[in-house]
């Protein structure tokens, strides 16, 4: 049986490397021992590592999936992952396997062949299948968001959720950022395939019990990396650009000095 398979993407290399990254700076070679990394729709990459257990601890594609559900994407394109010590690009064992055919029929997975890595349909990787019946039907009827069913991109990340377009959309912090955006020394924040649409949005702060503020988007800026300023750094809340470029690498590890992002203005609401 001859499998199709396509050519790696640029997209695909670098969300390999990311994998990689993971794992070599993660692992420890006992419980710790592959990287994934699994991408949206909107381009955004999620992490994991696994967690060995005699008892079966999860694989790092399992937490993979479950991050960037945690984080709020929904639509996954694409998922790799990565052995430690060298061992390259690993193919999914056969329940992770299972899984994303069952959660994410459309997914595609980077293996490794004699040709080299190249990507595959999650549907092609486990032929005649087990189906679960109620849970793929329930799939096929999913209702598509109204930016689907327009056959247009979605206008905010509420929209993209299915909350149709008067929602108003949020945009995700992470915790350290709270007290900065209340006392109003951090007033732009910056992201990496994840733009922000001008208009009422919600400030919404990763912490144990989820902190949510109004605001308003004022204004969106491209550049790309290596065209960040100290002025860019200080609007957002940091000292000088070297702490800002650092910061960046901890969000998106992936990010080079040639990627494209965008500078979201931003205020609380008064």
């Amino acid at each position: 049986m001859e499998i199709p398979t396509l050519l790696p993407t640029e997209e695909d290399l670098r969300l390999i490397e990311f994998a990689r990254r993971i794992v070599e700076e993660n692992g420890d070679g006992e419980v710790h021992t592959v990287g994934a990394a699994v991408r949206d729709a909107r381009g955004r990459a999620f992490g994991g590592i696994n967690v060995y257990h005699f008892t079966g601890g999860p694989c790092a594609e399992l937490v993979a999936l479950g991050h960037a559900r945690a984080a709020g994407a929904r639509e996954l394109t694409t998922i790799v992952a990565v052995g430690g010590q060298g061992r390259g690009v690993l193919a999914p064992c056969g329940k992770d396997r299972q899984i994303l055919l069952d959660h994410h029929p459309r997914i595609r997975v980077l293996i490794d062949t004699a040709e080299g890595v190249r990507s595959v349909a999650i549907g092609d990787l486990l032929p005649w299948a087990y189906v679960w019946a109620g849970h793929a039907e329930a799939i096929e009827q999913e209702p598509a968001s109204d930016a689907e069913a327009a056959g247009r991109e979605p206008a905010s990340p509420a929209e993209a959720a299915g909350r149709g377009p008067s929602a108003v959309p949020s945009l995700h912090f992470h915790r350290d950022y709270l007290d900065a955006v209340r006392a109003g020394t951090k007033v732009t924040t910056i992201r990496f395939r994840d733009p922000g649409t001008i208009g009422p949005v919600n400030l919404v702060f990763e912490l144990d019990e989820e902190v949510t503020l109004p605001g308003l988007i004022t204004e969106v800026v491209g550049k790309r990396v290596a065209e960040l300023t100290d002025a860019d750094a200080v609007a957002d809340g940091f000292r000088e650009l070297p702490e800002l470029q650092a910061r960046l690498r901890y969000h998106y590890p992936e990010i080079q000095p040639t990627d494209e992002i965008v500078i979201v203005h931003f205020r609380p609401a008064s």
